[in-house]
């Protein structure tokens, strides 16, 4: 499936998977997908630059995919020729969509004036935009924070997206400066929604199905886009369609979140790799999931010292092993109302 329309004008909210880097790679998606899955997915950014070519593993990740829901092929760069180039050559993938990255808040990709970096700069993030829309020929669309070092630049930023045809805007309700720090200025995707003619898609810590269905309402957003928060809980997916159609929602057991550990372990595995690096790849996941695990972080505190898969998953099971329900919902949620 390679056309994203029905979702842009469909007549429900729709669900994505944010993309991170070294994290969301296509074993991820097809994880995500046994359990609901999103209804698009988002690469991993291809970098881009006078010399790139296109990552062998990200384009894999496109010609692979076995979810059957589209793929929105991301760029992050600052030159308009190479990024023409590089969206000429990803349009003849199976893509619904060319996505540029204005968010990374990364200090190696924003230094470089890529990616969350180029907020900084108003009139490039113009002349990109306006170059890109004349090159693609298919859906283009933009991922964005609201500013770089203060949620007040967005009042110069979202004029400017307003200004040139994009297909949809996906905010990050932080800035740059923020990395992934609450609060989350969902006021501001409100704003978006308000203003721009195109779709708004909602980003930034949507952590439960009742949270998520709430942030909808407040920001009139078309729909979400969700990262930590199903690295966390690959049923959160389905638990907002739950609430969606006014069901109960159901959570997993121990037992469950050990098999979904267990089904991670085996999709992201080197097995040519040394048992410490495959463990320390394990990690990158269990940052986001141990948030959901007690409440005194003893999981997590226990998890990042493993250095042996059996070690591990002993810690797992100790954990994990029983049959009572697990919300996975990091300590402490606040829901951030406009104001």
């Amino acid at each position: 499936m390679t056309d994203l329309g029905p979702l842009l004008g469909g007549p429900t909210p729709f669900l994505a998977l944010a993309p991170m880097q070294d994290v969301t790679d296509g074993a991820f998606w097809k994880l995500m997908h046994r359990y609901g899955g999103a209804d698009v997915y988002w690469t991993e950014y291809f970098r881009v630059h006078a010399v790139s070519r296109p990552e062998k593993w990200i384009l894999d990740s496109i010609e692979q995919n076995s979810t059957d829901r589209p793929v929105v092929a991301q760029m992050i760069g600052n030159d308009i020729p190479s990024l023409i180039r590089t969206a000429n050559e990803l349009q003849q993938l199976p893509v619904a969509a060319i996505d540029l990255n204005l968010g990374c808040p990364a200090p190696i990709v924003y230094k470089k004036c890529a990616g969350g970096g180029l907020l900084r700069e108003p009139q490039r993030i113009d002349s990109i935009l306006g170059a890109l829309r004349d090159a693609v020929s298919i859906k283009f669309t933009v991922k964005t924070r609201v500013g770089f070092a203060s949620p007040a630049e967005f009042d110069t930023l979202l004029p400017i997206f307003t200004k040139h045809s994009i297909d949809l805007l996906t905010v990050h309700a932080r800035t740059v400066a923020q990395m992934y720090r609450l609060p989350v200025h969902y006021d501001l995707i409100r704003q978006a929604s308000e203003t721009m003619k195109c779709p708004v898609l909602a980003n930034g810590h949507v952590y439960s199905a009742d949270q998520a269905l709430d942030l909808l309402a407040q920001t009139k957003a078309r729909g979400l886009m969700i990262g930590r928060g199903v690295i966390r809980s690959p049923w959160l997916f389905n638990q907002i369609r739950q609430r969606q159609r006014g069901e109960p929602v159901t959570y997993p057991t121990g037992r469950d979140v050990l098999v979904y550990i267990t089904a991670l372990w085996e999709s992201q595995a080197s097995f040519d790799a040394p048992e410490k690096v495959r463990v320390e790849r394990m990690k990158k996941f269990m940052n986001y999931l141990g948030e959901g695990v007690g409440t005194n972080g003893e999981f997590l505190h226990q998890i990042r010292r493993a250095e042996t898969q059996d070690n591990f998953f002993r810690i797992c099971r100790e954990f994990l092993d029983h049959d009572q329900p697990m919300p996975l919902e990091p300590p402490s949620p606040q829901n951030y109302p406009l104001g």
